[in-house]
């Protein structure tokens, strides 16, 4: 049966599903994903959606392994939840040839401001399982972490990307470890490798600068800078020929799928966006290279941060880590890497008046 999911395939566009929840997954894959992806704030929303069953397997880790630290049990935890999704993908990984199929694992982010430790866990990541793809943040550090991982065979998802600026530097990062991995003679065709925008994300960001600023932009026009951002990028990646393709994720509204069907993307909405978009009778059409409205342009552009999303050059690399919405991500990825140590804590040191 043709849904508004399954007609982006035809459109050349691929879902990803953007949980790791066994049960979101399963019925996303019957809508057509083919891939799909686990972070900290995931990973602990799928453990509290199922606590009896991963407490008592961090029960029986602790046995296991008596002098690991909470993070140690905790990441173990996440690894076991990333490998049952990578096992549901399995099919559509064979099927693609590794461009799709992929189950997303992001490094730790207290890691984010060691390079050679993030390529470190992303081998072994990506060791665990073939179709992992390993997910490093678009910082000066992730920057070249992305190059040495590629160049290793690890293929990268970049994420905590919310500017053009940002996915230019990841794919030229990645392209600079392509040709390392070339001329060193392996094949590369089986990598699947992405650059995530997280489109929502700049969009609240902005909403927030307009407040703070005091800035006269038509609130309706805000919906639009990710998608912006992401044709700005999208069209810079066709012209310069990139081999990574971009990812739309952190959804906000329906326009952030249906504005960038028909580019050879990836739209990764959560399950519930896509209950959503499947319910209401929505047509997937081509709209990935229609421009957005020059007015609702010229209207961003009067956000400075906007510009600095959505200008080629707007940010240099140094300034990527300091930018709003990547100090927020990290720090809403920091806050649930802690929350997962207290799961862990509630099973190795339970409270006695509990």
């Amino acid at each position: 049966m043709t849904t508004p999911l399954t007609e982006m395939a035809a459109l050349g566009t691929v879902l990803w599903n953007d949980s790791a929840d066994p049960r979101e997954l399963r019925q996303s894959i019957e809508w057509g994903a083919v891939g799909a992806t686990c972070n900290p704030v995931i990973a602990v929303t799928v453990i509290k959606a199922d606590l009896p069953r991963w407490s008592a397997r961090i029960a029986e880790l602790v046995r296991e392994h008596p002098a690991a630290t909470e993070s140690d049990i905790g990441w173990r935890v996440v690894e076991e939840v990333s490998l049952e999704a990578a096992a549901q993908l399995r099919p559509a990984y064979e099927r693609f040839g590794g461009h799709n199929g992929r189950l997303s694992m992001q490094t730790n982010p207290r890691l984010h401001r060691d390079a050679e430790a993030l390529v470190a866990q992303a081998e072994h990541f990506a060791s665990l399982a073939p179709n992992i793809i390993v997910k490093i943040p678009a910082t000066a550090t992730g920057l070249v972490a992305i190059e040495e991982a590629v160049s290793r065979g690890v293929s990268v998802n970049v994420t905590v990307s919310f500017s053009v600026p940002q996915a230019l530097a990841a794919a030229e990062a990645i392209e600079r470890g392509l040709r390392v991995r070339e001329s060193a003679g392996h094949d590369v065709s089986s990598m699947g490798n992405v650059v995530t925008i997280m489109v929502g994300r700049l969009d609240d960001w902005l909403r927030e600068c307009v407040t703070r600023e005091g800035l006269a932009v038509d609130p309706a026009h805000l919906d639009w800078a990710g998608i912006a951002a992401l044709k700005r990028a999208y069209g810079i990646f066709q012209e310069r020929g990139f081999r990574s393709r971009l990812l739309s994720a952190a959804f906000r509204t329906t326009l952030h799928w249906s504005e960038l069907v028909g580019g050879d993307v990836v739209i990764s909405p959560p399950f519930a966006w896509q209950e959503r978009i499947q319910q209401n009778g929505h047509r997937a059409v081509n709209r990935m290279t229609e421009p957005v409205d020059p007015e609702i342009l010229a209207s961003l552009s009067t956000i400075p941060d906007f510009r600095r999303a959505y200008e080629p050059d707007g940010l240099n690399p140094a300034q990527f880590e300091s930018f709003g919405p990547t100090r927020r991500t990290l720090r809403q990825f920091l806050a649930a890497t802690d929350e997962l140590d207290h799961i862990v804590r509630d099973v190795l040191v339970p409270d006695p008046l509990a």
